[in-house]
């Protein structure tokens, strides 16, 4: 049964709708993969700083060099040797060359102490990354 003076009647016209719910799902589950990667993207490395008094805030872009317990050296996210910290640290910023030193808490001072000396001869500045000391406010000084 056919419908008469409508325009269904005629060969020439076109369903021009768009089904959005494929576009909504993937849109929803590129949301989700971001929400449970955005807090590992900031630093990749696990890295327990050592606390301290007081911590200064900074905002310079240096580069991080992280040092795990192991001993482990990274620029950034990248193995590197303690020899060619300066020299990168250069290339990234010519102007004032400088470095964030991320150590873990338990790795040993021969690890950390070639890399603040072999910055210091090549001029370059460390700023060590701490966490602030948690004090409890009951107690006095």
């Amino acid at each position: 049964m056919a419908l008469r003076g409508s325009n269904l009647d005629s060969g020439d016209d076109q369903i021009a709708e768009i089904n959005i719910t494929p576009f909504v799902d993937v849109v929803l589950v590129l949301l989700i993969i971001f929400m449970i990667t955005a807090g590992v993207v900031e630093f990749g490395l696990e890295i327990e700083v050592p606390r301290t008094r007081e911590v200064s805030v900074t905002d310079k872009d240096f580069a991080y060099v992280n040092i795990t317990s192991k001993g482990e050296l990274f620029f950034g996210d990248e193995p590197v040797s303690v020899y060619d910290i300066a020299q990168l640290a250069m290339e990234k910023n010519p102007e004032e060359p400088g470095i964030y030193l991320r150590a873990h808490r338990t790795t040993p001072w021969e690890i950390v102490a070639p890399v603040i000396a072999e910055c210091g001869v090549n001029k370059v500045n460390v700023n060590v990354v701490t966490k602030p000391l948690v004090r409890d406010p009951r107690r006095r000084r």
